[in-house]
């Protein structure tokens, strides 16, 4: 039998196994929709806008371990989707987005919400594809899925003309899939790995560095913690990288780079050898690049080569799937014949000096303004740090990065590389679709952030979604006023908010619960009302000192270990 465009999009994810699917419809997408309203095989989740598709199907993706999939129609549909693919391509999140299109006759014509989405998406994307024959597209979708989720992880568009979704053909499911140019490597090279055996185990200083690959590579956590605990090694993850081991384990140093803790940028400028596993160097990690771990061997394992030697030169270094690696770095280690064992312990002693200039404490008085620190402090105590916690981005974002603490993988959803305000919200609402039973989602925003797609509580509410959001509510842009404080003389240049909603009555009118902290003596009896609503999404609006900054921090420019610490441990 043969099937139309629109069928065959249906039957590909089904065969894909796909369970959620976020869009919103538009005219050149209307048959696929048809097609979606006749099934029971997968759930569509109506966004209130396309950018929110997108964020929501990265923290579905992060929370499931499978690939979020997202539809949008053409032009504006797909233009708005823009921002959610460059945000899960960078930060290495497996996403296929479905566009429509003007049909294929009209294609260059400037036709009704045409646009180049695959010219547009080109740079934002790991991959794109037109589909130009119905007879193409299972064999495009089968591909799309399959480049998304293998290798570095990424962003995949399908843009499909509204004929193609008409057009009718013989529906063959390709069970394989062959792309000449693209073999991604798994398994590393075992020469290399020994070199990695020999050098970590000689190493006197050595600290590991770890990024989202550990997170994204199956079973890569574990191993990590063996290895770490094996070898008695320091550790510090990136932004991305946090639940890659535990918050409890000792080796833990906390984040490195520009806010990150004192002990973790000093270990990594002070090291002999730096192992870095499933990390790209990025700007925020290294500080100034030539001053970035000056002495140390490099090591890098990653399973995306141009990642390899790109910002910092890696002196020895393996291609593969993170877990795949450590597993085989393991093996070589439990074969290692050097009898000698390197002492850590001065190493540890210098560590622990470090660790003692405690440079994430502040000072909460009972009658100040609630600090924010001591909010996500609170939220940890409640939900036991068993919460999937998800941020938007600025200075909220830093903040629960240091003081909540993650203690597995796929529980830390934020926007790293592109840093999208916005985000948070949708991802959260992606994650809720996905928790086990009993598992919270908590949400924390900023005043800014939060407007960014707010829209989307109305899908909370559609789908019941009981998803607590935390707004740190200081009536600024923070992060921009921190640096306009800091480095343009606290000329305060549009960062300041004049006319905020009230967002406790927002929250009500969208059919949550809103609830509003003003006073350091609320904050912990109105935290545990919001925990305990669990039919519906509470947002709490937390009030909380203006201008209170996130330490330490390493000012542009400067190197990894000239952090500026805040008062409390000058």
């Amino acid at each position: 039998m043969k099937l139309t465009g629109a069928q065959i999009f249906v039957e590909c994810l089904k065969r894909e196994g796909v369970e959620l699917i976020f869009g919103y419809p538009g005219g050149s997408v209307l048959n696929i929709y048809d097609e979606i309203f006749k099934q029971n095989h997968f759930q569509h989740i109506l966004v209130r806008h396309e950018q929110a598709a997108l964020h929501a199907a990265n923290g579905y993706a992060r929370v499931s371990g499978r690939c979020g999939v997202a539809l949008v129609t053409s032009g504006p549909g797909a233009t708005n989707a823009v921002t959610g693919l460059a945000d899960s391509n960078m930060d290495s999140i497996p996403t296929v987005c479905f566009s429509g299109q003007a049909p294929s006759a009209l294609i260059g014509n400037d036709a009704f919400q045409e646009a180049d989405t695959v010219g547009i998406t080109r740079s934002v994307t790991k991959h794109n594809f037109l589909v130009k024959d119905v007879r193409e597209l299972a064999h495009v979708i089968r591909q799309a899925f399959y480049i998304a989720t293998t290798g570095r992880p990424g962003a995949v568009l399908v843009d499909i003309p509204k004929d193609i979704t008409q057009d009718r053909c013989e529906f063959i499911y390709p069970e394989t899939v062959d792309i000449r140019s693209y073999k991604p490597t798994r398994k590393g090279n075992h020469r290399q790995i020994k070199k990695i055996a020999d050098k970590i185990s000689q190493a006197k200083r050595p600290v590991l560095y770890t990024g989202g690959g550990v997170i994204s590579a199956a079973g890569a956590a574990p191993l990590l913690t063996q290895l770490v605990d094996q070898l008695n090694l320091p550790i510090t993850n990136t932004l991305m990288g946090l639940g890659g081991v535990s918050c409890d384990n000792p080796h833990f140093l906390g984040m490195l780079g520009m806010h990150g803790t004192y002990e973790a940028n000093m270990a990594v400028s002070h090291c002999d050898v730096l192992f870095a596993i499933g990390a790209r160097f990025d700007d925020r990690v290294t500080a100034r690049l030539d001053a970035f771990a000056p002495d140390a061997h490099v090591i890098h394992i990653d399973v995306d080569p141009s990642s390899i030697s790109k910002n910092i030169h890696a002196h020895t270094s393996v291609v593969g799937d993170v877990a795949v690696v450590l597993k085989q770095l393991l093996n070589e280690l439990a074969e290692h014949t050097n009898d000698e064992t390197v002492d850590l312990a001065p190493w540890w002693h210098e560590i622990e000096q470090w660790r003692a200039v405690k440079s994430l404490a502040y000072d909460q008085k009972p009658d100040e303004p609630i600090k924010p620190q001591l909010v996500i402090q609170s939220v940890h105590k409640i939900t036991h740090g068993d919460a999937i916690v998800a941020t938007d981005v600025g200075q909220h974002q830093m903040w629960t990065a240091q003081f909540y603490g993650f203690k597995e993988p796929n529980r830390w959803l934020t926007s790293g590389g592109l840093g999208t305000m916005g985000y948070g919200l949708p991802a959260a609402m992606g994650a809720q679709l996905v928790a086990k039973p009993g598992e919270r989602v908590v949400l924390f925003s900023g005043d800014a952030s939060i407007q960014m797609c707010i829209q989307e509580l109305s899908t909370l509410y559609q789908y019941k979604l009981p998803v607590v959001v935390i707004i740190l509510n200081n009536g600024y842009m923070g992060m921009v006023r921190q640096w306009q404080e800091m480095f343009y003389d606290s000329r305060y240049s549009h960062s300041y908010f004049d006319s905020l909603p009230d967002f406790v009555k927002l929250a009500d009118a969208y059919g949550g619960l809103g609830l509003r902290v003003d006073d350091l003596s609320e904050l912990d009896a109105t935290l545990q009302q919001a925990f305990d609503e669990t039919k519906r999404f509470v947002l709490v609006d937390v009030h909380v000192a203006k201008t209170e900054n996130v330490y330490p921090m390493v000012p542009a420019g400067a190197a990894l270990y000239e952090m500026k610490l805040g008062k409390e441990e000058r």
